[in-house]
C-alpha cells in the first residue's frame, strides 16, 4: 500500500510539472471510483462524464492547494461531489415546475412516515437499494448518498450540502424513514 502512495505522489510531483502522461495515468487510477460517485449524485451518465471531466481538469489546475491531509482520493472525491452539486443547482434552475409541486405547495405530507422497524430486508439485493435511493427526492438521495455510500459524517455532509448540522440530521433521518418505506412497498409487492 505505500509502495502505491509512493508511486501517487511521484505522479502527483509530474503532474504539477505539466507531464501530460502521468496526469493520464492518475486519470486511469480515479476514474472508475469518481465516475461512480458522479453517477450515484447527478443520476445521467452523459452529465456524471462531464462532471468528472470537469473535476479532473480543475483538480489538474488546482494540483498545488492539494497540501496531502488526505489522501489524493478523497480530495478529488470531495471536487467531484462539489461539482455534481453544482451541476444539480444549475439544472435544477432550468426545470420549469418540480413534479411535487401540486396547487403551489410542496407536497411532503410523506416526510413523516410510520415504519414497521420489524420489516425484513434481507431479501433486497444491493442493486435494488441503490435503486430505490436513486428515486428518492433530490436532497434525500444526495445525503443519503453522502452518508450511505461515500461514508462522510453527518458534519461533513452538511458542509458539503451548504446545510445546518441539524438540518442534516433531520435530512438523513426523513431520507432513511422515506427509503424504509419504499423498501417496504417493495417486499409487499414482491
Amino acid at each position: 500500500m505505500q509502495e502505491q502512495q509512493k508511486h501517487i505522489t511521484s505522479l502527483l510531483q509530474a503532474c504539477k510539472n505539466g507531464d501530460q502522461p502521468a496526469q493520464f495515468e492518475i486519470y486511469k487510477l480515479y476514474y472508475k471510483a469518481m465516475y461512480n460517485t458522479a453517477i450515484r449524485i447527478v443520476k445521467d451518465s452523459f452529465e456524471a462524464e462531464d462532471v468528472m471531466q470537469e473535476a479532473f481538469l480543475n483538480a489538474f489546475t488546482k494540483l498545488d492547494s492539494f497540501k496531502g491531509e488526505v489522501t489524493f482520493g478523497a480530495w478529488l472525491k470531495r471536487i467531484v461531489i462539489n461539482r455534481c452539486l453544482t451541476q444539480i443547482k444549475k439544472n435544477s434552475r432550468l426545470e420549469e415546475v418540480k413534479l411535487e409541486v401540486v396547487d403551489g405547495k410542496l407536497s411532503d405530507e410523506d416526510d413523516e412516515i410510520d415504519i414497521d422497524d420489524k420489516m425484513d430486508y434481507s431479501s433486497l439485493k444491493a442493486k435494488e437499494i441503490i435503486n430505490v435511493i436513486g428515486n428518492l427526492k433530490e436532497n434525500y438521495r444526495n445525503a443519503l448518498t453522502l452518508s450511505l455510500i461515500e461514508g462522510y459524517d453527518n458534519e461533513e455532509i452538511a458542509e458539503i450540502m451548504k446545510i445546518t448540522d441539524e438540518n442534516c440530521r433531520t435530512t438523513i433521518s426523513r431520507a432513511k424513514n422515506k427509503l424504509r418505506k419504499l423498501l417496504s412497498d417493495s417486499i409487499v409487492l414482491n
